[in-house]
């Protein structure tokens, strides 16, 4: 049976107070709460500040070895492509805490990361440095999507192609499922289509996918199945507790279809609990 993990981009949002935390759940204890339902997370705060060994020991003790980890690369690495060799050899040394609770590095490009020779080159050159880990690479220009670029994500070891679920008709690269290794990659980003008009990450993502949109992924997903061993999905529209109310949805159209999801392990001092 194979296996889907799923999460969230980020456990930190307080907008999941009273839905996935209890109310007066201290955000140190946040992590502690979000791995009784799910198994895998998405580290964003990496993106803005370089994490260290102590967060990191930190985070696998609220796990209880219950997560799975996505690490997002520093904006040096993809927005501001400052990034060194030796800045590449320093993160990888203070993420080994993870160990096996590692599933993946992630480097978002934006929209203004274009296919060209200069970033094909430093593209490579990234690559190289975080050779042997799982690398997620994510593209938001469409330029991007072109055969000779799928072909050498197919013929690549660890290179693994991020999936997007975007508004459509607002120029990001709104991709079919597809995936070119066994441990593959989804962001879902809701469609709310005031996208570019949103002045703030919580507001772009202010959007309830409905059931018919959730089982016709689940379906997609079902119908690819044999292109994957394991499956890693992460809803990024935590605004407003949306990921709290779609989850379980899609959770149980995967669970119809046969695939193993993690179901809630509600603490025992939150049962039979009116208040």
């Amino acid at each position: 049976m194979k296996h889907i993990y799923i999460g969230t981009g980020a456990y930190s949002d307080t907008d999941l107070l009273g839905t996935l935390y209890p109310h007066g759940t201290k955000p140190s204890d946040f992590l502690h709460h979000y791995a009784q339902h799910y198994d895998c997370v998405e580290i964003n705060s990496t993106f803005h500040t370089p994490i260290g060994q102590k967060a990191l020991l930190g985070m696998l003790d609220k796990a209880a070895g219950r997560l799975k980890f996505s690490l997002k690369l520093h904006q040096d690495f993809s927005h501001q492509r400052t990034a060194t060799a030796q800045h590449a050899h320093a993160f990888l040394q203070a993420i080994q805490p993870l160990g096996e609770n590692l599933a993946h590095l992630f480097v978002q490009f934006p929209h203004s990361f274009e296919r060209m020779p200069a970033n094909r080159r430093y593209l490579g050159e990234l690559c190289a440095w975080f050779d042997g880990y799982p690398l997620v690479l994510e593209f938001r220009s469409p330029t991007w999507l072109v055969e000779p670029v799928f072909a050498h994500f197919q013929a690549a070891k660890s290179l693994i192609w991020c999936n997007l679920d975007y508004p459509v008709n607002i120029g990001l690269p709104n991709t079919a499922f597809w995936t070119n290794a066994r441990n593959a990659y989804l962001r879902l980003h809701g469609r709310n289509p005031n996208w570019w008009q949103a002045e703030s990450a919580c507001q772009r993502h202010d959007y309830r996918y409905n059931d018919a949109e959730l089982k016709e992924l689940a379906d997609t997903i079902f119908r690819q199945r044999d292109d994957f061993d394991a499956l890693f999905i992460y809803f990024q529209n935590t605004t407003q507790s949306h990921s709290f109310y779609n989850i379980p949805v899609l959770k149980g159209y995967l669970a119809e279809w046969g695939f193993a999801v993690k179901m809630p392990c509600i603490e025992p001092e939150r049962q039979g609990s009116l208040f």
